[in-house]
C-alpha cells in the first residue's frame, strides 16, 4: 500500500481539488484507489459527497467519519475502529472527514513526546492514522490511498504526514506559496528525523507503525494563468524560484548551479491550468471537470477544456503512479 500525502501550509492553492480529481483519475484508470479527508474543515468530502449525505454520515449516533474511527482511543475506551468506507464508484472510496477532528490537536500533540519515554498509548495515538488507513486499504482492496490534510503544521498533520510514504506539494506561483514551501520542507524533514527516533524506543509488540518516510515526490504547480499556452508574465518571476526553493527546503540541497524552471524541471509534476468555469460546473455536480458532458453545461468551448483536462490529470497520475513504484493498468 502506498499513502501520498498532497500538503502545503500555505492554503487556497488547490491542494483538495487536486487529491479529489487525481482520486477519479487513478479509479479511471482502473487503480484501486481510496481518498482519507484528515483536514478537520472536510473539504474534499463535501466535493465527493452532498449536504444529505454529509448530514447522514455526520449524526451524533450514527457517525461514520474518521473521527468516529479514532474516537475510543482518544476517549480511552478501546482502540481504532476499522473506518466506513464511502464507495464513490466500484474502484474509488472516501474515508468522510470531519470537523470534530481538530478535537484530537491536543492529544496527539501530547503524545507525540510521550513517544519518547516508550509509553505504549502515545504509540498507539500517534499511530491511529496510519492503522485506520490500514483497516480501510485491507476492507477495500486499495493499493494507493491519497490523504488530504489542512494548511498548518500542527499535531494532526504531523501524525498524517507520518502515515505518509510520499509527499506532493501542490503550489501557486507567488510569494506566499514559496514561502510555505521554505516553512514546510525543514518542518517535514524534522517530523521524519524525530519519528525515526520514536521508533528506536518503541515498545515490543504488534503493533503497526508506519515507517514515517515521507518521500518527496515532487510539486505540482496549480492554477496559474495562461496566455499562449505560457505563464503569464506577472508568474514568471516566482515560477522560476520554485526549483531552488524546493530543492534548499524539502530536499535539503546546497551550492546549487542553474536549474531549469518548470515545466523542464524534473521535480516539477505537472503545471496545471485555472479551469475556470469548469470548477463550479464539477462541484454543482459532483463530479471531476474532466467528466463533465453537455448534459452538465459543458458545451461549446467548455467540451474542448474537459478534453485538455483530462489529458493533464491523465499525465500527473501516471507520472505520479511511476514515482511511487506502480504501473497504471
Amino acid at each position: 500500500m502506498k499513502t501520498i500525502a498532497f500538503f502545503n501550509n500555505k492554503g487556497g492553492v488547490g491542494k483538495t481539488s487536486l487529491v479529489y480529481h487525481l482520486a477519479h483519475m487513478f479509479a479511471n484508470r482502473g487503480l484501486p484507489v481510496f481518498a482519507v479527508d484528515l483536514d478537520p474543515q472536510a473539504n474534499l468530502s463535501s466535493m465527493f459527497l452532498d449536504d444529505s449525505k454529509m448530514a447522514s454520515l455526520w449524526q451524533a449516533d450514527d457517525r461514520r467519519t474518521v473521527y468516529e474511527a479514532i474516537e475510543p482511543l482518544l476517549e480511552g475506551t478501546g482502540d481504532v475502529r476499522t473506518p466506513n468506507v464511502e464507495l464513490i464508484s466500484p474502484l474509488l472510496g472516501l474515508v468522510v472527514g470531519d470537523l470534530s477532528l481538530s478535537r484530537a490537536e491536543d492529544d496527539l500533540s501530547s503524545q507525540w513526546s510521550d513517544c519518547l519515554d516508550g509509553k505504549p498509548r502515545a504509540f498507539r495515538v500517534i499511530s491511529a492514522f496510519w492503522r485506520v488507513i490500514e483497516r480501510a486499504a485491507a476492507a477495500v482492496g486499495a493499493e494507493v490511498v491519497l490523504m488530504d490534510v489542512g494548511p498548518n503544521l500542527g499535531a494532526i498533520n504531523r501524525a498524517a504526514l507520518i502515515a505518509a510514504t510520499h509527499v506532493v506539494i501542490p503550489l501557486a506561483p507567488d510569494l506566499f506559496s514559496l514561502q510555505g514551501l521554505k516553512n514546510l520542507g525543514p518542518t517535514v524533514r524534522k517530523w521524519r528525523t524525530d519519528w525515526k527516533r520514536r521508533l528506536e524506543v518503541a515498545p515490543p509488540g504488534n503493533l503497526s507503525l508506519p515507517a514515517g518516510d515521507i518521500t518527496p515526490l515532487g510539486y505540482v504547480v496549480l492554477q496559474h494563468g495562461v496566455r499562449e499556452s505560457r505563464p503569464v508574465q506577472a508568474y514568471q518571476y516566482w515560477i522560476k524560484q520554485i526549483p531552488r526553493t524546493y530543492r534548499e527546503s524539502v530536499l535539503n540541497e546546497s551550492n546549487l548551479e542553474s536549474l531549469p524552471a518548470p515545466p523542464e524541471d524534473p521535480y516539477c509534476l505537472a503545471m496545471l491550468k485555472h479551469y475556470r468555469s469548469l470548477m463550479p460546473m464539477a462541484m454543482e455536480v459532483h463530479k471531476p471537470m474532466f467528466e463533465l458532458k453537455p448534459a452538465d453545461g459543458a458545451i461549446g468551448a467548455h467540451l474542448a477544456a474537459v478534453r485538455d483536462c483530462y489529458e493533464d490529470f491523465r499525465l500527473l497520475a501516471t507520472r505520479i503512479a511511476a514515482g511511487i513504484g506502480i504501473e497504471l493498468p
